[in-house]
């Protein structure tokens, strides 16, 4: 359906695994140098030990081995000892879980006393787990072994005077907030080991001996993650959902915006596809796909001053020309984004003719080349859709494909291409060297803050994209080369779900890469339907020394409602209300 009185867009326009990649000269100097899928159930872990888990290290071997995350993080030799931990066991009083005894501690005996192995399984965190210095605390969740009732948290760091000892008859309990904000501060880069013991409890004893479950090390990294991630909520009743939000540290989440709040400036239209969206670089709104008498993408502030309102720069001949066609996916860069110049990059059309198309959020006129353009891709034939726009503002990645609907891929075989953009002109598109294999479809790319990688979704040739269960998140230089498959991928050892077969999906990075010393830390997000009814999401870090990179296992952000399938995640600097108080 089209706007009578617009211009026109013509139609025809495993945890413990080494993995090796070489990391190019290119990619080494620009690090140093930078200081809407579905979802279904997931299944739920298992139960039996673990061996200590770790990181994936991608350093040039092609070997597995290694024993995992320990790169130097660049945190500093140790200090202390410190006091964060008491001396006495921590007996759980949290409302609604059953007391332990006073003597639990001498029922349990101590550790080490040749407890029969295949205890409780640690879900969260997994072994390996490296967290930002600024995140949530951490919530340690276990799956019992038979009738298991009681269990013994144990964390020993060699800078602590004490080992934290917890006893609980919950599967899950979150460490203090005022112990967890002394180990944000001394305990950077320092291993802490975790240990679980479970037990049956009946009439005040233990009707079995402890056994031992999962150990393993977590560490809390020298740098922060910042911004924050607004994702798509729906659940059976409300198929449109609402985005919500949230940024490190807050135990709840915001509602951010609902589809029925955002309010588009032309008549007729109606909001979608409010899931695939992105945040202009400003942080204030979030885009997103309309549909209606017209198809464009629609702009509503995140803000709690002014929600769902367009931006006022946003002119009608903007409006106008965008609402002349069907667009896809929206994305921004910094670069192309001031007074004068608000640029929006998407699709336009979908199949072989999909095009990149750029829209001038100020123009004065709908003309093409004054509201709206095209971006040539000389040497790619098939359509271009849902592209990832460089915060430099000097390329794009996008997705290849002769088969697309709503700007995302179907069931046709997807790579992923480079092109300049040139001031909106175009140029030569090439495939990403190691993204663009024909043994697979590689789709949804996402640039680093520093433009310096590219992460993707990937799944063997011929599978259809959309709500893919195989799908898993990969790394790779925006430069090309060899592609990371990230350790997040894999849930927890001892459980029982696998990789491929969780829809690990939609990978975004946080908008801005730490640099300590000689180590350049990333933080990604991503969703995934291990363990639950429902898609969660995730978070893990990729770490970059000397050339190498290293990844690490998941770590499920519990702050989210559980009971809601969370989906799409955008990490930016969203500028959203303050969450609910928990």
């Amino acid at each position: 359906m089209e706007n009578q009185g617009a211009a026109r867009i013509p139609r025809s326009a495993p945890s413990r695994r080494t993995i090796s990649v070489a990391l190019s000269a290119s990619l080494v100097a620009a690090v140093a140098a930078a200081s809407c899928g579905g979802s279904s159930p997931g299944t739920p872990g298992g139960t039996g030990g673990s061996p200590v888990g770790g990181a994936t290290t991608a350093s040039g071997t092609g070997t597995n081995s290694g024993s995992g995350g320990d790169i130097g993080l660049g945190g500093g030799a140790p200090t202390g000892p410190f006091a964060d931990f008491p001396a006495q066991p921590v007996l759980d009083a949290t409302a609604g879980v059953t007391p332990v005894p006073a003597d639990i501690a001498t029922l349990f005996g101590g550790p080490g006393t040749g407890e029969p192995a295949g205890g409780p399984c640690l879900i969260e965190p997994e072994p390996g787990t490296l967290f930002p210095n600024n995140w949530v605390r951490p919530r340690f969740s276990v799956a019992k072994v038979g009738g298991q009732n009681v269990f013994e948290i144990r964390i020993h760091a060699m800078n602590e005077t004490n080992d934290l000892v917890v006893y609980t008859t919950s599967p899950t309990w979150k460490m203090p907030k005022d112990m967890w904000q002394g180990l944000t501060t001394h305990l950077q880069d320092v291993p802490m080991t975790v240990t679980i013991r479970g037990a049956t409890l009946a009439n005040g004893m233990l009707t079995d001996k402890p056994s031992l479950g999962t150990s393993g090390d977590i560490r809390i990294a020298p740098a922060s993650a910042s911004g924050a991630i607004v994702y798509w909520r729906t659940n059976s009743a409300d198929s449109s959902g609402e985005l919500k939000g949230f940024s490190a540290g807050d135990e709840s989440v915001a509602s951010v915006l609902k589809s029925n709040q955002v309010q588009t400036k032309l008549k007729g239209t109606t909001v979608s596809c409010i899931g695939c969206h992105a945040s202009t670089p400003d942080g204030k709104f979030a885009a997103f796909k309309t549909v209606g008498d017209t198809q464009g993408d629609a702009l509503g502030s995140v803000q709690a001053a002014d929600t769902g309102a367009p931006p006022t720069f946003w002119s009608m001949a903007s409006v106008d020309a965008m609402a002349a066609g069907e667009v896809g996916i929206p994305a921004f860069s910094k670069a192309h984004w001031k007074d004068g110049e608000r640029t929006l990059l998407t699709s336009y059309g979908n199949g072989d003719g999909a095009q990149l198309t750029w829209f001038n959020l100020e123009a004065t006129v709908s003309a093409q080349g004054s509201a709206f353009d095209f971006l040539q891709r000389t040497g790619d034939a098939h359509g271009a859709i849902m592209p990832a726009f460089s915060h430099d503002g000097k390329t794009v990645v996008y997705t290849s494909t002769s088969k697309s609907g709503d700007g995302r891929p179907t069931d046709a075989p997807t790579d992923l291409f480079v092109v300049p953009y040139a001031g909106g002109l175009g140029g030569a598109a090439t495939p990403l060297a190691g993204a663009a294999a024909p043994a697979f479809s590689e789709y949804y790319p996402a640039l680093s803050s520093d433009d310096a990688f590219v992460a993707f979704n990937r799944i063997p040739a011929g599978h259809d994209t959309y709500n893919q269960s195989e799908t898993e998140v990969f790394v790779i230089p925006t430069a090309g080369g060899t592609a990371t498959r990230l350790a997040a991928n894999d849930p927890i050892a001892c459980g029982t779900s696998k990789s491929p077969g969780l829809t690990n999906s939609w990978p975004k990075w946080a908008p801005e890469a730490v640099h300590v010393g000689d180590t350049t830390y990333y933080w990604l997000t991503f969703s995934s339907k291990r363990g639950t009814a429902v898609p969660q999401l995730y978070m893990t870090a990729v770490v970059v020394k000397g050339g190498q990179i290293t990844t690490y296992p998941a770590l499920y952000l519990w702050n989210q409602p559980s009971d809601e399938a969370n989906h799409t995640p955008a990490w930016d600097v969203f500028q959203i209300p303050l969450p609910p108080p928990q």
